[in-house]
């Protein structure tokens, strides 16, 4: 498990700084600054969320069972949070008007917040 966890931080990570510079060059002048603005915000917790997961991979006192889940939530969370956020804020470029996708950017926030509690309660249930 601990090998899914770290590579898949990896792919994020790697994924999370080509979006931003995409964004940065590419995207700069093609958006406004307030769609830049919510892109750019996509790319920081995708990043930060694969920092987490190589975190998470790297921790030898929390439970397998524990990492699966934590593993879950935050693949899914990011997946449809920061997903969301790239297709809401570049809607100008394709066209198509992604507003029934927006109840997914606070479904995959909570699923974020979700395996940060997770952690938490499970760093929590460790004995001394």
């Amino acid at each position: 498990m601990n090998k899914k966890i770290i590579t898949t931080g990896a792919a994020f990570g790697a994924t999370a700084i080509i979006l931003g510079a995409f964004g940065a060059h590419a995207l700069k002048e093609v958006l406004t600054t307030e769609a830049l603005a919510t892109f750019e915000t996509g790319v920081k917790y995708q990043m930060y969320h694969a920092l987490f997961l190589l975190f998470i991979g790297m921790m030898g006192f929390i439970s397998e069972k524990a990492k699966q889940t934590i593993f879950y939530l935050i693949i899914t969370g990011v997946l449809l949070f920061s997903g969301s956020i790239y297709l809401l804020a570049t809607k100008s470029l394709s066209g198509i008007d992604f507003k029934i996708i927006g109840i997914a950017t606070p479904v995959g926030g909570f699923l974020l917040i979700l395996g940060w509690i997770c952690l938490f309660v499970n760093i929590l249930k460790q004995k001394s």
